[in-house]
């Protein structure tokens, strides 16, 4: 799915402590939205930061450095991501959902090609090549 114009963002603070049977909780909610068709999404690791209860985590400290802080962010129409804001609710524990008004002004994406795979096995494996660049560097 590719989207452009007025569009929104979802941003979800986590702690890099937080599971859901038995995961990383930021990757059981990137999993949710890939299921669900998002445009994308995207897990940044923070190396500092605060939550509600005002508590640092931060890298600089051994002992806080435990529980770090987590955003995940995705793009997509406002509509498709306030639809799931009830499941993504459950989810959480300590943390924070914001949606953000944005403009989209650009979202591609290019094929995936196999990177194992020269140019010719390619071909005939269906594996799809652009720009005519070799599937694998250093292969013609």
């Amino acid at each position: 799915m590719t989207i452009s114009g007025p569009a929104a963002m979802m941003r979800i603070y986590v702690g890099d402590a937080d599971h859901l049977g038995g995961r990383p909780a930021y990757h059981a909610i990137v999993e949710l939205l890939r299921s669900r068709g998002f445009a994308g999404a995207t897990v940044v690791r923070g190396i500092e930061g605060f939550g509600a209860k005002h508590q640092v985590h931060t890298d600089r400290i051994l002992s806080r450095a435990l529980d770090m802080p987590v955003v995940i962010e995705a793009v997509d129409q406002e509509d498709r991501l306030r639809a799931v804001l009830p499941e993504l609710d459950t989810m959480i524990g300590d943390g924070m959902i914001v949606l953000l008004p944005v403009e989209v002004s650009t979202h591609r994406s290019r094929s995936w090609v196999d990177p194992r795979a020269t140019t010719e096995h390619a071909a005939e494996s269906g594996v799809r090549v652009e720009h005519g660049e070799p599937a694998v560097p250093g292969h013609v």
